[in-house]
């Protein structure tokens, strides 16, 4: 009599959360959310398409698997995604689905819109697209940041960080530096405490700025010069 191999216990809660992401308005929404800010549910209704009523279900779904936190104040449900681990497998999984599996731009403004993602953006906390690579670079060229047995702050990486003002956290599990899989540059930024604290004291210093609604960042000439001084970085090499 042959003997059923026993299930493995991780997979119902693998195939739960492929479930959660294998709806294409969830998908929409859960890639707004890596602009890292919290959103009402009518604004995702009107990002995705969709009516509120039929938002309000996917959301629930989302909260429920734990991809999503939820907060009121007053009349209003923000949602935001649940951690940076989430974020952090958004991303990796939107690099794994590649270029191909992205619809081209329809319009100029969509074209423009994706152009602007592509140069610089946040992902969830920290510095993305090819502004985020060329600081990772900058900051691996100049010993301030190794890669070579995944990332981590040089002792140099270290000094650089207090020399420039940029206050890190060193509480909690996340980690000092990690990569991310950077979905339009195919290749890894810095992330964790690190990157997160860096584009937080960009944004706050003026250094970069957002454009528009979304996620796009693009540097300004304050930046330029900042960036041009800490670490080298051409006005070309930022825009």
């Amino acid at each position: 009599m042959t003997r059923t191999p026993p299930k493995d216990p991780q997979a119902p809660g693998l195939a739960a959360l492929a479930g959660l992401l294998a709806d294409e308005t969830r998908a929409a929404c859960l890639l707004a959310l890596l602009d890292g800010r919290a959103w009402t549910a009518g604004e995702l209704a009107r990002h995705a398409g969709v009516a509120p009523s039929t938002l309000s279900g996917h959301l629930a779904k989302l909260v429920a698997g734990g991809l999503l936190a939820e907060e009121r104040q007053g009349r209003h449900r923000y949602v935001r995604l649940a951690d940076a681990r989430v974020a952090e497998l958004l991303e990796e999984l939107a690099a794994q689905a590649g270029p191909g599996a992205r619809a081209r731009p329809r319009t100029l403004r969509e074209s423009s819109a994706s152009a602007a993602m592509a140069r610089g953006r946040t992902c969830y906390d920290h510095l993305a697209g090819r502004l985020g690579i060329a600081v990772t670079d900058a900051l691996t060229e100049r010993g301030l940041l190794r890669q070579d047995t995944g990332f981590a702050l040089t002792d140099a990486g270290l000094a650089w960080f207090g020399s420039a003002g940029i206050a890190l956290e060193r509480r909690g599990r996340r980690p000092l530096a990690r990569g991310c899989l950077d979905w339009t540059e195919r290749r890894p930024h810095l992330a964790g405490t690190a990157g997160a604290a860096l584009c937080r004291h960009a944004l706050d210093t003026g250094w970069c700025e957002r454009v528009g609604s979304g996620r796009a960042v693009r540097v300004t000439p304050a930046g330029e010069s900042a960036l041009a001084r800490l670490l080298g970085l051409t006005a070309t090499a930022l825009r």
